[in-house]
């Protein structure tokens, strides 16, 4: 048996996309901590072109640059066979690498039109040969592996999911990843010291995390920084009993759920706060299988102990009832009754924090050049561009050449969330830092280099990827008649542009992960460029020029904005509320669609006699058989199974009146707009047309 978090380690997917994969091929699981058995796990890799999870995980092992041996140590022989075993393997391995018969998947899915075109053969084929499987797709559908396999074999090509290994140079961002591997392989044993816990409080809106940690930061950060204003740079540290701890101050708002499983894979221990009168929610759960998907030491605060409605033993039961055993219950987790409003029990669960800290023995080596990750990062007035770090590894010094995310920097301060200056920060320490040449991405890791050269051109090389990838994906194609056939098939569908400014990175990176959250088959939202920061005439211009609404979400509009949005005719709506953006957004997207018209018939009414006033106007005498007939009704005149007239009532009378319905068993005079053809026995119906909105 395996977790499906490791096979889908090993196979080289997300635990999502194996889901995805798993449902496809009829196998149900309950989330990212389901089991799978042997034969699950063997119909996964064959799904995904692997002989076995072994294989996979040695085909996705990254392939290690062996160093030059000194070829002086060589016996003559030795350097005889050489060359002759090189020679023998080199024409197999070129020969492997130009095969045009091979084709390498990236995905373990295809579009159709892409997979045509890698087997130099036109769409159409492909679908005929699709249909001869009895799968119907269009050429902008999406095939699986196998059968791609199975289509590829019949032309004579070997289709396989690419192989890690046989990638070409690295990217700029391995490259940094190759450089801080090699950094961190000399720690050993007798360098490394322990480090303090770092911590993220996780758990469902309202129950109490943002109070419990202004509580354990009132009563005990660090004192001694006498008019040190208070940094909000997403962490902060508390001490006690000569132990530190830091805390990192994730919003646990449920549309920042990224952040949040950003938090947790940075942490070492997740205190999952629960509020002791409302018990497990569905937030609650949520954050719990991060924290587990995490690995990460979980401690539980049970909050609001001050209330006379809590009810700790439901609550043990309730999580008892997710995988989740406290001590008091038998099991292994700590819980740690708390109340924010009083305090009670806030020391109890820093002594508990550091127990856990002391059984995990977390230790790094300060002596070697800093890494981390970004916290938060924003552009500040008279600051410019700063970013939140916390040190994972090494201590970041005053003067070293950081590449972060993208870009680079030498760091010119070091503030704490006290606001304090400091020349150095050890692991586990968040600060922040002055000397960036643009704001880093939140989550992005950072690693320090040994010359500002060095990081220049790390930065440099990494940005112009970064734009080649994105002229790759943006360049305009000739319209060819194999996409106007794929077109037809998704003319329907429409699509909202959006440009996105908020005030800080993190909160970006919250609001584009819940608008691509908005599912719908129907239209498309496109971000077109998100960005920290208030409106500018340029995101004016640019939403003009694509045609996109701008979004703002505690961003403000610069001078000029408003009076460039007027004449542009440019909408910018500001947000304070993410619930807000999120909604309007989705009511924005159903506005895009037409509206469904539905047909509601209410009425039929039979024609008993007709009374001629003119030649050109008759009135049919009905007696209403069922239902009602409306003045405002849309009707049909039918004579048997065929449909005379589709049309409006001109006039509907009782008696000598006008009327505005007339209901079963009543008698009526109808005048149909402009209809006279109609004789005795005809049946009239009756029916509304509502306008109902489509759903994404």
């Amino acid at each position: 048996m395996m977790k499906l978090h490791e096979v889908a380690k090993d196979v080289e997917v997300s635990a999502e996309e194996l889901i995805e994969i798993l449902q496809d091929i009829d196998i149900a699981v309950d989330g990212v901590d389901a089991e799978l058995t042997d034969e699950q796990v063997s119909q996964v890799c064959d799904e995904l072109g692997y002989a076995s999870i072994e294989a996979a995980r040695a085909e996705n092992v990254p392939a290690e640059t062996p160093e030059p041996e000194a070829p002086a140590e060589e016996s003559v022989d030795d350097a005889e066979k050489k060359p002759a075993a090189a020679a023998e393997e080199a024409p197999a391995r070129e020969d492997d690498s130009v095969d045009s018969s091979v084709i390498e998947l990236k995905k373990p899915k295809v579009i159709v039109k892409d997979f045509a075109q890698m087997m130099d053969m036109k769409p159409n084929q492909v679908i005929a040969e699709l249909m001869k499987m009895n799968i119907f797709a269009s050429i902008n559908a999406e095939i699986d592996l196998k059968i791609a396999k199975e289509i590829g074999a019949k032309h004579g090509f070997v289709v396989r999911k690419e192989e890690k290994k046989k990638a070409p140079a690295p990217q700029p961002k391995s490259k940094k990843v190759a450089m801080k591997k090699a950094k961190e392989a000399p720690d050993s044993p007798d360098t490394l010291l322990p480090r303090p816990p770092v911590v993220t409080f996780m758990g469902h809106v309202d129950h109490g995390k943002t109070s419990l940690l202004d509580q354990i930061r009132d009563t005990k950060v660090v004192s001694g920084e006498s008019g040190g204003i208070t940094q909000h740079i997403g962490a902060y540290t508390v001490e006690l009993n000569d132990h530190k701890i830091t805390f990192l101050d994730t919003p646990g708002h449920a549309a920042f759920t990224a952040m949040r499983a950003r938090g947790a894979n940075l942490t070492d221990i997740a205190v999952l706060v629960v509020a002791a009168d409302d018990g497990v929610m569905p937030q609650t759960i949520e954050a719990i299988k991060h924290a587990q998907a995490a690995g990460v030491c979980i401690i539980i605060a049970m909050n609001k102990m001050d209330l006379r409605s809590a009810n700790p033993e439901r609550l043990k039961q309730q999580l008892q009832e997710n995988e989740i055993m406290v001590e008091d219950w038998g099991g292994s987790i700590g819980c740690c009754p708390v109340s924010a409003m009083t305090g009670e029990g806030i020391d109890g669960l820093l002594e508990r924090i550091i127990l856990e800290s002391e059984m995990l023995e977390l230790r790094a080596n300060p002596n070697k050049p800093a890494n981390g990750f970004v916290v938060e990062a924003q552009m500040e007035p008279g600051m410019g561009p700063t970013a939140s770090l916390l040190v994972k590894g090494g201590t970041l010094k005053v003067g070293d050449s950081v590449v972060c995310g993208l870009y680079w920097g030498r760091v010119k301060a070091l503030i704490t969330d006290q606001g304090k200056k400091v020349r150095s920060a050890g692991p586990s320490t968040a600060v922040k830092i002055l000397g960036l040449t643009s704001v880093p991405g939140a989550g992005d890791e950072f690693q320090v280099m040994p010359t500002d050269r060095e990081a220049k051109a790390i930065s440099e090389e990494m940005q112009q990827a970064e734009r080649t990838q994105t002229l790759e994906g943006a360049a305009p194609k000739k319209m060819s008649l194999d996409d106007l056939f794929g077109e037809a098939a998704s003319i329907e569908k429409k699509e909202l542009k959006v440009i996105i400014k908020a005030d800080v990175q993190g909160s970006l990176e919250a609001i584009e992960h819940s608008l691509k959250g908005i599912k719908s088959d129907k239209v498309e939202l496109k971000i077109i460029s998100n960005d920290v920061g208030n409106v500018t005439i340029n995101d004016v211009m640019l939403a003009s020029a694509s045609d996109a609404i701008i979004l703002g979400f505690h961003a403000g509009k610069e001078n000029g904005t408003i009076a460039a949005a007027k004449r542009e005719g440019v909408e910018i709506r500001l947000y304070s509320i993410i619930y807000e953006l999120i909604d309007e957004v989705e009511s924005a997207m159903k506005g895009l669609l037409e509206p469904e018209l539905r047909e509601q018939v209410i009425g039929e009414a039979e024609i008993r006699e007709v009374f001629e006033l003119s030649k050109k106007s008759k009135i049919a005498g009905c007696m209403v058989m069922s239902g009602r007939v409306s003045a405002k009704a849309s009707i049909r005149i039918k004579r048997g199974r065929d449909i005379l007239f589709e049309g409006l009532i001109g006039s509907l009378k009782r008696f000598q009146n006008e009327a505005s319905e007339v209901r079963q068993g009543q008698e009526c005079g109808i005048r149909p707009d402009n209809f006279t053809n109609f004789e005795a026995g005809d049946v009239i119906e009756a029916y509304l047309v509502e306008k109902i909105t489509q759903e994404l």
